[in-house]
């Protein structure tokens, strides 16, 4: 899927060993309308081989060994080389250190990991030999986020490999890592070009709205929107897919009047725009195909403008349901 996006998602590499993966991602990069580019490969063993393939290919490369550092100590000292390259993701590919809780949670949502297994199956090390030894008919990988949990975080992807009779954990991992070369590019272009796709952008908003009393979705005028209320009910928002010329994926929400939401437009252009079609009545467009959307500020907004039309039954039952 071609998607527009504003600029290359900048991604940190981190390595133990020879690099494939990280190679994988590399050459991957090289295609002109790649959604990413590689920025830095870092390690914590100076002799890994990725590093000087990396930096053949003129990526900037980074090592310092952990022996003797805390583990907190090392990864801040890693986190900063990573700020400053200016990395927007960061990708582990056969980093062999756990990473302290600060570091996970810092790069939160931007940070993945390649395992070789079809997880939640066989979380660690072994996993061939232990996916044969149990008679699987496939074993595989799978690219997930990285949570403070082994192997733990939502799947980006996974690609099973057929188990052949006779496999060895060496021969099933030889064909195994085929098939990570495969996916690992292909999960990070979904994962730094999803925050500007509209049916992603939409199942945010959907799952966000319908959260709310009685709200349900309901198509308005060709487009999403979400109803509240019943039959007799009121549209909270509406899912603004560049209509009417406009270059926003955005939501519609409901703001006191025109001038509230002119104010808003001149303060924080970047983030509100006035709809074509519903601006006049005080609708106001939240810009959601932006770097770094604060979907805290987004449910804000969606329960405000639900307060707006929810019957009063709903609202003070809200209100309530908020005190505790």
């Amino acid at each position: 899927m071609s998607v527009s996006i504003p600029e290359k998602a900048r991604v940190a590499v981190l390595i133990s060993g020879t690099g494939t993966n990280m190679a994988a991602l590399l050459y991957g990069a090289k295609r002109p309308d790649c959604p990413y580019e590689i920025v830095l490969v870092a390690s914590n063993n100076p002799d890994a081989r990725g590093l000087a393939l990396a930096d053949a290919e003129g990526v900037p490369t980074f090592a310092l060994p952990h022996k003797g550092m805390k583990r907190a100590e090392h990864d801040a000292a890693m986190d900063a080389e990573i700020v400053k390259s200016g990395a927007t993701h960061v990708a582990l590919a056969g980093y062999m250190r756990i990473l302290s809780p600060e570091f996970v949670g810092k790069w939160e949502g931007r940070m993945l990991n390649i395992h070789p297994s079809l997880l939640p199956k066989y979380k660690g090390l072994d996993t061939h030999a232990r996916a044969i030894e149990a008679g699987d008919s496939h074993g595989g990988c799978s690219v997930h986020l990285v949570t403070a949990e082994l192997d733990d975080g939502p799947i980006l992807g996974q690609t099973p490999v057929a188990i052949l009779p006779g496999d060895t954990p060496e021969t099933l991992a030889g064909r195994v890592l085929f098939a990570e070369h495969q996916l690992y590019p292909r999960a990070l272009e979904e994962l730094v070009t999803r925050p500007y796709r509209a049916d992603w952008l939409l199942e945010r908003v959907r799952e966000i709205a319908l959260a709310l009393p009685e709200a349900e979705m309901r198509e308005s005028h060709g487009a999403p929107a979400f109803h509240t209320g019943g039959k007799s009910g009121k549209f909270f928002a509406h899912f603004n897919d560049r209509h009417h010329g406009e270059p926003h994926v955005a939501v519609l929400v409901k703001t006191s009047g025109p001038d509230e939401l002119e104010e808003m437009v001149a303060r924080d252009p970047d983030i509100w725009f006035r709809p074509a079609y519903y601006g006049a009545a005080g609708w106001a467009g939240l810009i959601l195909n932006r770097p770094r959307v604060d979907w805290d500020h987004v449910s804000e907004w969606l329960e405000r403008s639900w307060l707006s039309v929810a019957p009063k039954r709903l609202a003070g039952l809200r209100a309530v349901a908020s005190e505790f």
